[in-house]
């Protein structure tokens, strides 16, 4: 696996944290939400967020050898996908993403879609964030 694969799958290393890395990936999710969420239309950020989903599927898949476990916790590139989507179509505010960021987690952590996780290979990384991100994105347009 190249390094940039490697820094992709890992959320630029953050995936690497001996502390929550779920949590670290999903703050490198905040970020990139933040960094492009006014320089993209929202049928651009839509699709850079499916672009990122089938690339994180396909990576994940190697991610899987490559550490040698199903759903590594070094493999945080759902969390960033996740927090995209939770975020997709919501005004812009720091408590939207604050929020947004506070209920993608419990939902992460609780896992009520863990039979998604079953999917084999990449997709199966992913999917289970996908609907964490959606279950946020519905309670956030209902607060806000």
């Amino acid at each position: 696996m190249t390094k940039a694969r490697l820094l992709f799958l890992t959320g630029l290393g953050s995936g690497y944290s001996p502390w929550a890395p779920g949590t670290f990936g999903t703050l490198m999710g905040v970020l990139i939400y933040l960094l492009i969420w006014h320089s993209l239309s929202w049928f651009l950020y839509m699709l850079c967020t499916l672009v990122l989903l089938v690339l994180g599927a396909v990576i994940s898949q190697e991610g899987l050898i490559l550490f040698g476990e199903e759903d590594s916790s070094h493999i945080v590139i759902d969390e960033v996908v996740g927090f995209l989507i939770a975020m997709w179509g919501v005004g812009f505010s720091m408590w939207a993403w604050l929020l947004g960021f506070l209920l993608f987690r419990i939902w992460d952590i609780w896992k009520p879609f863990s039979f998604i996780e079953e999917i084999p290979g990449g997709w199966g990384v992913m999917l289970d964030d996908v609907a964490a991100g959606v279950m946020t994105n519905i309670m956030l347009r209902i607060v806000f």
